[in-house]
């Protein structure tokens, strides 16, 4: 028997090396992980939305199911975009220019008081602190451009999938009856136990953005705030990004506050994020992510911290699947604790 007979021969050994290659690959590509782990996300609800009509609706096609949905989306975000952008951007140069008038007007230099300020202001070169503020804030929206590109793509790419899912289902099956079907076998084993840990820990997160949409919708509601529909909807696509999107947030709502109440608003939207942050960070996170994943709430914090300094915001959502992934290989800990509970999802690549 040949040495490559003997590796393929050996199964642990095999999965082993194929890991590791696996790890190296997503390493060398680090830079499009964003794309990927989008593409997963929307490709991994939309087949689940798909499974659930299915089993109501057995001979209904997939496209018929997905198509409608994605349109829809579409049309809620044109929505919110058309309806809030303009308002963002009026109120974001209202703010500046009143406070340009208010630090050029005679109320300032008169005040003995306003101003020390201004003449503090003087003194740090407040002209310059301006400029330096908006090159970080059209930085930001470079980065946020580039984060909508890789949506866009990873939302169209997750379309073209589901909308064809047996097709790739049956695609990927003549993989594991080709000459090096034991690669696509191991790719395939360690492809559906990360989807399991990771169905459920995105079920964790949606759990997590309910009630966070619900906290912000209650108190915009007794701030009595303008289109709290769209204002919930917003809140609640930004809570799917674990911690980061609690804090990013804060900007639009902000605002939207300081049009309807002045800075007394803002400052009440400030603390209002800031209680939801420490909820969703002490209390949510540790609370679902451990119920779901059957982890100890220690051993959950722990992740979540290491994951993040690891892998920055992608690492609170992909952490906990990654660490129960590694412990379902050891054979240490399977997801869904003694009953085994597991998404059952057909065979695909």
């Amino acid at each position: 028997m040949s040495l490559y007979d003997k590796f393929v021969e050996n199964k642990r050994l095999r999965r082993v090396v194929l890991l590791i290659i696996v790890i190296g690959v997503f390493y060398l590509f680090k830079s499009m992980m964003s794309m990927f782990l989008l593409t997963f996300i929307f490709t991994f609800l939309s087949v689940q939305l798909v499974r659930t009509v299915q089993k109501k609706i057995p001979k209904i096609k997939p496209v018929w199911i997905i198509a409608p949905t994605y349109l829809i989306i579409i049309a809620l975000l044109v929505f919110v975009i058309a309806n809030y952008v303009p308002q963002l951007v009026n109120q974001t140069v209202k703010m500046f220019t009143s406070l340009q008038s208010f630090y050029e007007s005679e109320e300032v230099r008169s005040n003995p008081y306003l101003n020390v300020i201004y003449n503090y202001l003087q003194q740090i070169n407040l002209d310059n602190q301006i400029k330096v503020a908006v090159t970080s804030v059209v930085n930001y929206i470079s980065s946020v451009g580039a984060v909508g590109f890789n949506i866009v793509i990873s939302f169209l790419l997750s379309f073209f999938y589901t909308s064809q899912v047996e097709q790739m289902n049956s695609f990927g099956r003549q993989f594991l009856d080709s000459k090096y079907s034991w690669i696509f076998a191991d790719l395939q084993y360690y492809g559906q136990k990360f989807v399991n840990t990771f169905g459920v820990v995105l079920e964790a997160q949606l759990m997590i953005a309910v009630v966070n949409t619900a906290l912000t919708t209650i108190t915009l509601l007794f701030m009595r705030m303008p289109g709290i529909i769209a204002l919930a909807a917003m809140v609640f696509i930004l809570s799917l990004v674990p911690v980061a999107g609690v804090i990013i947030s804060l900007v639009p709502l902000s605002f939207v506050a300081y049009s309807v109440g002045g800075i007394r608003y803002v400052i009440y939207i400030v603390i209002m994020i800031i209680v939801i942050h420490l909820i969703e960070t002490y209390f949510l996170n540790p609370q679902f992510m451990s119920s779901m994943t059957h982890l100890p709430i220690f051993f959950t914090f722990i992740v979540l911290i290491v994951s993040e300094e690891l892998l920055g915001t992608w690492g609170l959502i992909v952490g906990i699947p990654i660490f129960v992934f590694f412990l379902d290989i050891l054979g240490v800990h399977s997801i869904g604790g003694p009953k085994k509970r597991r998404i059952k999802l057909k065979k695909t690549l």
